[in-house]
């Protein structure tokens, strides 16, 4: 087998990650004081390349940029003949749960130097990664490196990126008609992460045997006019599971949306052997209860996976900057461009072609109020 080409680059590391501090913090003063005759330390480096520096050299692919928030360009000096490849199944606490190739089940612990790459992530690893273990044990093992990921779902969490899923073809959104009641903002969100991601969404709309789907007229025939494929379906009686599984066969999809629209409930439809947990919604609040705590990825039986994410109520973007959203509203796209400013918001400026679209009814108001409302909320998050 060939070998990997590499190179070699400095990468940051967290403050945490230095293991002692310089004895001598002043050397000069303390060097004037010993009228010279001091001897300076021969294993501390003034230059602070030595066990005091918070940077350190690691091996990167030769196509890689080697940027510290890039963790999986890390990769350290390992026996290869001892290693194996996986895809984590999920992360519990410091625990990741990886499949091997062979079908083999390892816990595996992440290697320290990973941990502390300096990087704006929430977590090192996540669901969905491709990985390069080393067995310890029948069922232990240690992440030594972490595959080039694609097609992620991110979010922003505590000001820093939390990324839900790596390596996914699309996103399934779903939520409810009623109990608890829909959110087309979220949808929205959701559809903004997956055009900035390059990912195939669709929406999935549960429950819809507590309604009248007449009702819902309005919102899906918008959703479908820009091209989004939506599935009707009651989890509990059966309703559209069919279309939905042909749908998932054969891709590597993530299911999201708000606590109690019944997520849990739809894959025990698509892949019954599952037995995933469900609550009923809380009757005080209408709102949905957290079963599902942590990300996972199902194998299923049809082909493909899919991957249980827990509910979420708000979703915050990540690294995407207001004049990017309306790019991102496939609706907007054929307007945006007539402007008179290229800047332009649509918001409080003159001649703008996709305020002019919205006077017309050639854009949905809906739509456009949701696009209001995420912008403003771009601007409150970084004033």
């Amino acid at each position: 087998m060939s070998k990997r080409k590499s190179h070699r680059v400095r990468i940051e590391f967290r403050k945490s990650h230095q293991s002692k501090t310089r004895d001598d913090a002043d050397l000069t003063n303390d060097y004037l004081e010993a009228d010279g005759e001091m001897d300076t330390v021969n294993h501390e480096r003034v230059s602070g390349k030595g066990a005091t520096s918070r940077r350190r050299t690691v091996v990167v692919d030769a196509d890689s940029s080697g940027s510290a928030d890039k963790l999986e360009q890390v990769e350290l000096s390992i026996e290869t003949d001892r290693t194996l490849v996986g895809m984590v199944l999920r992360v519990h606490g410091l625990d990741c749960v990886v499949r091997a190739l062979s079908g083999d089940i390892y816990s595996c612990a992440v290697r320290r130097v990973l941990k502390n790459v300096a990087t704006d992530q929430r977590h090192v690893v996540v669901a969905g990664d491709r990985v390069t273990f080393r067995p310890e044990g029948t069922d232990q093992g240690l992440i030594v490196r972490i595959e080039p990921r694609r097609g992620t779902l991110s979010r922003t969490s505590r000001k820093r990126r939390h990324v839900i899923v790596a390596n996914v073809d699309q996103i399934v959104i779903v939520t409810c008609a009623a109990e608890p009641t829909i959110k087309p903002n979220l949808i929205d969100r959701y559809l903004i992460t997956a055009e900035q991601n390059q990912l195939d969404a669709s929406i999935i709309i549960n429950k819809c045997d507590l309604i009248d789907p007449a009702d819902l007229q309005p919102l899906i025939g918008n959703y479908a006019q820009l091209g989004y494929r939506l599935f009707l379906v009651s989890a509990s009686r059966g309703w559209g599971i069919d279309r939905l599984k042909r749908h998932l066969a054969n891709r590597q999809s993530v299911i999201v949306g708000q606590s109690g629209v019944g997520k849990s409930s739809i894959l025990n439809a698509i892949e019954p052997g599952l037995n995933q947990r469900v609550q009923a919604v809380s009757q005080d609040n209408d709102k949905g209860k957290h079963t599902t705590t942590t990300a996972e990825v199902f194998p299923l039986s049809l082909g493909g996976s899919i991957v249980d994410t827990p509910g979420i109520r708000q979703f915050q973007l990540y690294d995407i900057a207001g004049p990017e959203i309306a790019g991102l509203f496939r609706d907007f796209r054929p307007f945006a461009s007539h402007c008179r400013y290229p800047n332009c918001n649509h918001i409080h400026e003159t001649d703008c072609a996709v305020k002019d679209a919205l006077a017309d009814h050639r854009l949905d108001v809906r739509r456009y109020e949701s696009y209001c409302q995420i912008l403003e909320g771009l601007d409150e998050e970084y004033a």
